[in-house]
């Protein structure tokens, strides 16, 4: 029998791509669905037929104190995905990410507090944007944060909670911080697959908002590896570790690959409604990925336009589940 592992966040873009890779590498595999009344595992329906009989379901919410306490009660890892993400909608129900991405983390520290004495670990998913546009990169861990939006700050406070507990009561926890993770199954608030949609559905009639932010893209499934083999950690916690390329590409680099895949020439208009405000935009992302070598043993191996090509054509044969009115980069 295999490690037992709790994933919140399962039917989600990552966390899809994580429950298959912790199959794959013989977990014993629980995952949290958010409840809906419609029985829906979301992005989980999409996963190698084989997979989908290996791993169990539970529908749940990680606000729920009771509940996420009886999820955790007898696994021996929990990774945390879930998290509501979407920052321009932070900047409206920002009330929303703190009970989600805080609270919610509070909740499960506090059920692997009460198990202690069973050594559950928790393998806590950060995000890049807690450090704001740096004031030089590349972006070490030890960089100062310096949440820039509603939904940063909600994910790095709850890395602070996470870090106080491990100080605190020893928790072992472990905190893995992405930057931006792209590939098939991803949302259209995100830029890549918006863009990707809109080559689709428009033929390179591109909306977007800013040109310039730089972001350090990460392939899905690199990323969930990284997850994997610290989900595997069982001897060092406390840390922070950061998931890049240390390659970083604009928006228009972005749409210009877009470009040489699709053999469209884009016709790009922008949009104001799709900036963020002036402040809260972040400039550039740019991780050193050198601690998740040296402490994972891990570097990506998908490279960015190999990436890219792949989503490109995950969207083309999965046009059925978009429409042009989901293109909204945002």
């Amino acid at each position: 029998m295999g490690t037992r592992v709790l994933v919140t966040g399962a039917s989600g873009f990552i966390g899809s791509h994580v429950v298959e890779s912790l199959v794959r590498a013989k977990f014993e595999v629980t995952a949290l669905v958010h409840y809906n009344g419609r029985n829906d595992r979301g992005w989980l329906k999409d996963v190698n037929p084989e997979i989908n009989k290996s791993f169990k379901v539970v529908f749940g919410d990680i606000t729920d104190t009771e509940q996420i306490t009886n999820f955790i009660s007898g696994n021996e890892v929990v990774i945390n995905l879930a998290a509501l993400i979407a920052i321009p909608y932070s900047y409206v129900a920002p009330r929303s990410y703190i009970n989600t991405n805080l609270l919610g983390t509070l909740n499960i520290l506090e059920a692997i507090k009460k198990e202690k004495a069973n050594g559950i670990k928790l393998v806590q998913i950060s995000t890049s944007e807690v450090y704001g546009t740096p004031k030089s990169t590349p972006i070490l861990e030890t960089h100062t944060i310096n949440p820039q939006s509603p939904y940063a700050a909600s994910k790095s406070a709850a890395d602070q909670l996470c870090i106080s507990y491990y100080k605190s009561f020893d928790t072992s926890v472990n905190i893995l911080r992405p930057f931006n993770t792209f590939g098939p199954r991803q949302s259209m608030r995100a830029v890549i697959p918006a863009v990707i949609n809109q080559f689709i559905f428009n033929k390179g009639r591109v909306n977007v908002g800013s040109l310039a932010p730089k972001r350090d893209f990460t392939y899905v499934s690199d990323t969930a590896e990284a997850i994997v083999l610290m989900a595997k950690e069982d001897k060092e916690f406390g840390n922070t570790i950061q998931l890049g390329t240390g390659i970083a590409y604009s928006v228009e680099e972005v749409i210009k690959i877009c470009e040489e895949i699709s053999g469209i020439k884009a016709e790009i208009i922008s949009d104001k409604l799709r900036l963020r405000p002036e402040k809260s935009e972040v400039q550039i992302l740019l991780s050193d990925p050198s601690l998740a070598e040296k402490k994972l043993n891990w570097k990506h191996k998908v490279d960015f336009k190999e990436g890219l090509r792949r989503t490109f054509e995950w969207q083309k044969t999965s046009s059925h589940l978009f429409s042009e009115s989901e293109s909204y980069a945002t």
